[in-house]
C-alpha cells in the first residue's frame, strides 16, 4: 500500500535520490562519529589513567585502576547517554527534531572540552571531574541516536532509507577507528621525545612525565567534529512530517520540502486534517500497544541484548589484547607505549573487523533486508563467541594469536554486518511519526542499559586477565546472542514500504474515510447498539 493521503509524504517517499540526502546522511553521521569517537577512545586512556594516577612506589608495579574506579570511569558515559536517549526523544516529538537538534551537538563540545580539563589537587577530584563532565557528555551523545534516526527516516524515500540510516549509523564505526587512530598518534608523537631511552619499570617514570596531557589532549579532540558539524546542522529544515503531522502546518510542510526537493508541492490542509484525526491515540493507550506493543518490546529487547555483547567487546578489548599477544605486558614496557600498543591493536580490529561490517550492512539492507540480516548477525555472533569460550585455552597460546584475532574480528564485523545496525534502523521505521522519536529513544536506552551490563558487570569478569572467568564471559555473550536471534522474531520487515503504510497510519485514516462514506455514517449513536 502506498500513501494516497498527503502530497508531502508522496513527495518524499517517491523522491529521487539527491544531494540533500547526502548532505543528510553526512550532516548527521558526523553527529554519529562523534558519539562513537567520545564513548570509546575512554578505551585507549583507562589504563594509563591507572598508571598515572594509581601508582604505589611501594610495589614497583604499573599502576592500575581499581575495578571500581575503571568501571565508573568507562560506564558513566553510558549511564548519561540512556538518560539523554530518553529525555531528548521525548522532546524530539514534543518541540521538534531541529529544536533540540542544535543542543545535543553543543553540550557534547562543551563536555568533551571539559573532560580533558579535569583537574585538582588529589586524584579523587581529577577522576570524580572527568566522570561528571562524561555523565553530561553522555547526556548529549544520547540525544543523537533517536534525533539523527528519525530525521534521516522522515527525509528519506522508501526506496534507499534503510540504507541511509544505517549510512548515518556506519559513521559510528568510523569513530571507533578515529579513537585507535587519534590516540595512536598523539601516543607516537609524545613517544618520540623518548626515542633510544630505556625506562625502568621500577621507577615512577616508567610513566612519562608528559603522559598527563596525552589522554587529555585524546578526549579534548572529540569536541571539534561536533564543532564543526553545528552550523549545517542548524541549517538543516524541519522534517515534512513533523511540521505536517505533529504541528499540523500543511503549508509550511510543502514548503520547505519543496525547497529541498526543489518541486512544487500542494498544501493539503483539508487531508492532514483527517489524517491527524485518525491517528491520535497516545503512546500509553491499548490501540499503541495493539498495533505496535509487540514491536517495541522486539525493538527494546534485541538493542538490549545486542549491547551487552557489543559494549562488552569494545570495553574489555584492553584486557583481551594482551591475552592475545598483541599488546605487550605491562610490567615491561612504558606508559605511552603501552598505550599506543592498546590503540594500535584496537585501530586495525576496528579497521578489517569492526568498519567493513557497517558498510556491508549499508549495501545490502535494501536487498537482504532488515530482518535477515539481524537474524544473521545474532547467530554468527553467538558461534564466534562460543568457539572463543570454548577453545580460549587453545586460542591464548602465542602461535595461534592470529586465529584468536580472526574469530575476534569476525564477532565485530557481524555485530555491525547484523544487529548493531539493524537495532538502529527498525525503531526509526515503525512506529508512528508522532511517538517516533520517544519510541526511537526506548529502544536505544534499553541498548544503553544493556551496555552497563557490561561496563559494571561483565568488565568485572575480564579486568584481571583470569582466564575461567574470560571463557564464562565469552560464553555468556554467546547466549544473550542467542536469546536476541529468538526477539527478532518479534520484529518485522519494513524495506521497500512508505513510514505510513509500516506503521499503519495510513490504514488507520482509510478506515476512517471508509466509516464517513457510508450511508449511516451520520446517524447518531442513541445508546442501543
Amino acid at each position: 500500500m502506498t500513501s494516497d493521503n498527503l502530497t508531502v509524504l508522496n513527495a518524499l517517499d517517491t523522491a529521487r535520490t539527491q544531494w540533500y540526502h547526502v548532505t543528510a546522511v553526512i550532516i548527521a553521521g558526523m553527529g554519529f562519529f562523534t558519539d562513537a569517537y567520545d564513548l570509546f577512545c575512554i578505551t585507549t586512556v583507562s589504563k594509563l589513567l591507572g598508571r598515572l594516577y594509581y601508582y604505589d612506589p611501594t610495589t614497583h608495579a604499573p599502576g592500575k585502576l581499581p575495578h571500581n574506579v575503571n568501571n565508573w570511569i568507562t560506564g558513566i558515559a553510558l549511564v548519561g547517554t540512556l538518560t539523554g536517549q530518553l529525555v531528548f526523544g521525548w522532546l524530539g516529538d514534543k518541540l521538534g527534531r531541529k529544536k533540540v537538534y542544535g543542543l545535543t551537538l553543543i553540550l557534547m563540545v562543551i563536555c568533551a572540552i571539559s573532560s580533558g580539563l579535569s583537574i585538582g589537587y588529589s586524584r579523587k577530584i581529577v577522576i570524580g571531574t572527568l566522570c561528571f563532565f562524561r555523565f553530561w557528555l553522555g547526556f548529549g551523545i544520547g540525544g543523537d541516536y533517536p534525533l539523527s534516526a528519525t530525521i534521516m527516516s522522515e527525509y528519506a524515500n522508501k526506496r534507499t532509507r534503510g540504507a541511509f540510516i544505517a549510512a548515518v549509523f556506519a559513521m559510528q564505526g568510523v569513530g571507533i577507528i578515529f579513537a585507535g587512530l587519534v590516540s595512536m598518534i598523539v601516543s607516537k608523537l609524545f613517544l618520540m621525545n623518548y626515542a633510544g631511552e630505556a625506562f625502568k619499570i621500577d621507577e615512577v617514570f616508567s610513566t612519562e612525565p608528559e603522559a598527563d596531557y596525552v589522554w587529555r589532549i585524546v578526549l579534548m579532540l572529540g569536541a571539534l567534529p561536533a564543532l564543526l558539524t553545528y552550523y549545517w546542522r542548524m541549517k538543516m529544515p524541519e522534517t515534512g512530517r513533523y511540521t505536517a503531522i505533529i504541528e499540523g502546518n500543511a503549508k509550511q510542510a510543502a514548503i520547505d520540502m519543496g525547497k529541498v526537493l526543489e518541486i512544487e508541492i500542494q498544501a493539503d490542509g483539508e487531508k492532514l486534517a483527517k489524517f491527524k484525526a485518525a491517528n491520535e491515540y497516545p503512546l500509553l493507550s491499548n490501540e499503541f500497544f495493539m498495533r505496535h506493543g509487540l514491536h517495541l518490546i522486539g525493538t527494546m529487547s534485541t538493542w538490549f541484548l545486542l549491547d551487552i555483547a557489543f559494549y562488552s567487546q569494545n570495553l574489555t578489548q584492553k584486557d583481551i589484547l594482551p591475552t592475545m599477544g598483541l599488546v605487550r605486558d605491562a610490567k615491561s614496557i612504558s606508559a605511552l607505549r603501552e598505550m599506543f600498543e592498546t590503540s594500535r591493536a584496537m585501530f586495525v580490529i576496528a579497521l578489517l573487523g569492526t568498519f567493513p561490517g557497517y558498510w556491508f550492512t549499508v549495501f545490502f539492507i535494501e536487498k537482504i533486508g532488515r530482518f535477515k540480516i539481524q537474524l544473521m548477525g545474532f547467530f554468527m555472533m553467538s558461534v564466534f563467541m562460543a568457539i572463543i569460550g570454548i577453545k580460549y585455552d587453545y586460542l591464548r597460546n602465542k602461535e595461534n594469536k592470529w586465529t584468536f584475532a580472526a574469530l575476534y574480528g569476525l564477532t565485530f564485523f557481524f555485530a555491525n554486518f547484523g544487529p548493531n545496525s539493524t537495532t538502529f534502523v527498525l525503531p526509526a521505521e515503525l512506529f508512528p511519526t508522532r511517538v517516533r522519536s520517544t519510541c526511537h529513544a526506548l529502544s536505544a536506552a534499553s541498548g544503553k542499559a544493556g551496555a552497563m551490563v557490561s561496563a559494571f558487570g561483565v568488565q568485572q569478569y575480564t579486568q584481571d586477565g583470569n582466564v575461567h572467568k574470560i571463557k564464562q564471559a565469552m560464553m555468556f555473550l554467546a547466549f544473550t546472542n542467542m536469546i536476541g536471534f529468538c526477539c527478532t522474531f518479534l520484529v518485522t520487515e519494513t524495506k521497500g514500504r512508505s513510514l505510513e503504510e509500516i506503521s499503519g497510519e495510513d490504514e488507520k485514516q482509510n478506515e476512517m474515510q471508509t466509516k464517513s462514506t457510508r450511508p449511516d455514517s451520520g446517524r447518531q449513536d442513541d445508546g442501543w447498539d
